[in-house]
């Protein structure tokens, strides 16, 4: 099924600062953890995390929204989204159970809530 959010920011609070604007609390990423159904995309020119999300997400509405899960899924995440994937790098793809199940899970909602 489907989850019902796709944003990073789910694993944040809302807070009041001192002057009453709302703030984000920091979010932990879900970082690489070697699961059996892990897959390694090989980068080829032109790819972006945009692109790998809606190909390796495509059952899911708007999937290329979901390029952050692979910007934070690497062993050393990638921090600038918008740098150029080097062809020929290794790129740690979650599977869309660990997607939908596990890093969008509600026990990790409640959990870092």
């Amino acid at each position: 099924m489907p989850p019902f959010v796709g944003s990073r920011h789910t694993f944040c609070l809302g807070v009041r600062d001192d002057s009453g604007r709302l703030q984000l609390t920091e979010c932990e990423p879900y970082r690489y953890q070697p699961h059996a159904d892990n897959r390694v995309h090989v980068a080829a020119e032109g790819d972006t995390l945009f692109t790998l999300a809606g190909r390796y997400f495509a059952p899911l509405p708007r999937a290329c929204g979901f390029w952050w899960v692979i910007a934070d899924y690497q062993i050393d995440p990638i921090i600038d989204p918008t740098i150029t994937l080097t062809p020929g790098r290794r790129i740690h793809i979650p599977s869309l159970r660990v997607l939908t199940d596990v890093i969008l899970g509600e026990e990790r909602r409640r959990d870092q809530g």
